[in-house]
């Protein structure tokens, strides 16, 4: 199973009933690296981490504008378990005209496709939001 698609169906359905915190568990640190990337982005309120060893997951405030619109309208994996989709930097293009982004998974570590474009880097694209 994957825990990625967990993660990303977990929060596009508490977005859609207005939930303002959810509970992503189990914890992996690439997951926490995701959403502090959205946090940096301004997608979510806060991210942190819970819990000790076995029992560590993490605990998201989802962000909602003041007529309770969800800041993420759709968040969709886009590398999976058994396809696995790599682009080079000059090939990245921008998610819904640019009022989105894709996460990309390189060497440097995880960054937005705008980040890559301007590093010249190219990687696994692991989602897109918008």
């Amino acid at each position: 199973m994957d825990t990625i698609a967990d993660m990303i169906t977990s929060i596009n359905n508490a977005q859609a009933v207005c939930k303002k915190q959810i509970v992503v568990f189990p914890y992996s640190n690439f997951k926490f690296n995701i959403l502090q990337l959205l946090k940096d982005e301004g997608f979510i309120v806060d991210v942190q981490k819970k819990g000790r060893l076995a029992t560590r997951r993490i605990v998201v405030d989802l962000k909602y504008d003041e007529n309770d619109r969800p800041a993420i309208s759709k968040m969709k994996l886009v590398s999976k378990q058994g396809q696995r989709i790599y682009s080079k930097a000059t090939e990245l293009k921008s998610v819904k005209s640019g009022y989105g982004i894709s996460i990309i998974s390189t060497s440097k570590g995880l960054v937005t496709n705008k980040e890559a474009r301007k590093q010249k880097l190219g990687g696994e694209v692991v989602c897109q939001l918008w």
